[in-house]
């Protein structure tokens, strides 16, 4: 084993997985570290909104117990994780950041959370979320803000920004998050951390809580998935939760080791890609990932995905149209105050489509999913930002319609890669002006081994200082 930290939990998952398997550690002392830092650090941060202290603790024991008997051990067998507050976890409640839900209390584990138990993992806690997990902060009146240990001042990112926090200051190597239009990356982005949003079909979801299902373009466009300190935690972390799960009827059985494809790789480089113009110290991030890519023996060409402004725009209209007659009104009546004010500013961007209109743009999603598959036949790897625009500051997405109008276009990539069903990873470049900087890397869809590989190159590169101290 290379040489590590004195503190387990500064370790990543897969060394802790490795040494608690070989009885060097027990998944006790690797859970209690985990669990005094977060003692130590969540005051300040409130990441974790539901501490599980006293269950955690039961279960890894029953970790060490299977190690001792010599059990098959899973790939996160005794890891400490943390889970996102919005989805269902037997016995606890599955509040999304509401208050009128805090009492909503899960008699079934949702299919990731079964899934990461199955794998080993022991569950500390469970993290912030925004308000019915719809803006890119994490911010509700249930629980509060959760900071962002780089700067008190700049969102940690939204929906799963309580996961990203939790991963950057130590809490845990790996925390359960979910993507609709950015809420792995995002938060991935915004804390230095690496996040994964797998391809449409790879990982389960259900929550039994709900009442109703959701809208047929969330049903096929959110997607759960891991945010880690590091790109190795990354594959067992998706191989945990890509079990099959009955409950999921999208989910696919798609493989996870794919035949290697012939060298070199070549990777279109997009700066700027929905031409909405793009920040200087974004446009330098996603210049230093592209030379640690052709460091690392890829073929980088600087050329932009097919239509990616349509693909965004497309991706918002379909979805703001299930939103505007599934769940408006629930948001009117349950929501917080800031959450209601960006929902009527969201709606406001875009003309409600009659019936005609929205089939319409459902077929559309087929013919750009095909140009986009064409494209990655040549180009099996897009290098672009997350946002074009650095990490905004708190209150940024409800201050104005411009100001909203501002970060939907640099957040068009957020929208695209959802509509096209295909793996991202999230993965940091560095810190300028004390804020991370980072990329992310779209595969081919089912590809998340192209990604993955993609961001440990660039990792490689750009190590960041994680886990973090809050910096205030």
């Amino acid at each position: 084993m290379r040489d590590l930290p004195t503190e387990l939990w500064k370790w990543d998952a897969i060394d802790l997985a490795h040494a608690i398997a070989a009885r060097t550690i027990s998944s006790r002392e690797a859970v209690a570290a985990c669990l005094a830092r977060l003692d130590a650090v969540n005051p300040i941060l409130n990441a974790v909104v539901d501490i599980l202290s006293e269950s955690a603790l039961v279960a890894a024991d029953g970790a060490d117990r299977a190690v001792a008997k010599g059990d098959v051990l899973g790939p996160l067998h005794g890891v400490p994780v943390t889970i996102k507050e919005n989805v269902d976890q037997l016995g606890t409640a599955t509040a999304n950041g509401v208050v009128a839900f805090k009492d909503l209390v899960a008699t079934e584990d949702s299919p990731p959370v079964a899934n990461l138990r199955a794998a080993g993992a022991v569950i500390i806690g469970r993290t912030n979320t925004a308000s019915m997990s719809l803006r890119w902060t994490s911010e509700n009146d249930l629980h509060g803000r959760t900071l962002n240990p780089w700067s008190p001042d700049h969102t940690p990112g939204g929906s799963s920004g309580g996961a990203g926090v939790a991963v950057a200051s130590g809490i845990g190597p790996i925390a359960h998050a979910n993507d609709l239009f950015g809420s792995i990356r995002f938060p991935a982005y915004c804390t230095g951390t690496v996040g994964l949003r797998p391809s449409w079909g790879r990982t389960p979801a259900y929550n039994a809580t709900t009442l109703e299902e959701r809208g047929l373009a969330f049903q096929t466009m959110a997607v759960q998935g891991p945010i880690a300190r590091r790109v190795c935690d990354l594959r067992p972390a998706l191989i945990a939760l890509s079990r099959r799960d009955q409950r999921d009827p999208w989910w696919v059985p798609a493989p996870m080791d794919w035949p290697p494809l012939p060298a070199p790789i070549r990777v279109a480089m997009s700066i700027d890609p929905a031409g909405a113009g793009v920040h200087p110290v974004v446009a330098a991030s996603v210049r230093r990932a592209a030379e640690a890519l052709a460091s690392a023996g890829h073929a980088v060409e600087e050329v932009d995905p097919p239509d990616a402004a349509a693909a965004g725009l497309l991706g918002e209209d379909i979805c703001m149209m299930e939103t505007r007659i599934l769940a408006a009104d629930t948001v009117r009546r349950l929501a917080d105050a800031p959450m209601k004010r960006q929902l009527e500013l969201t709606l406001a961007r875009r003309p409600a489509l009659d019936l005609p209109s929205y089939m319409r743009a459902l077929a559309q999603r087929a013919t750009l999913m095909r140009r986009w598959a064409l494209f990655m036949e040549t180009y099996p790897l897009i290098l672009c930002p997350n946002s074009t625009q650095p990490p905004y500051r708190f209150g940024a997405d409800i201050a104005s319609q411009a100001a909203l109008d501002e970060l939907y276009a640099a957040h068009a990539m957020f929208f695209a890669v959802p509509l096209m069903g295909v793996p991202s990873v999230a993965v940091p470049t560095g810190v300028v002006d004390g804020l991370p900087t980072g990329v992310q890397i779209i595969a081919q869809r089912f590809r998340e081994d192209l990604a993955i590989d993609a961001a440990a190159a660039i990792e490689s590169r750009c190590p960041m200082p994680t886990p973090i101290d809050p910096l205030f």
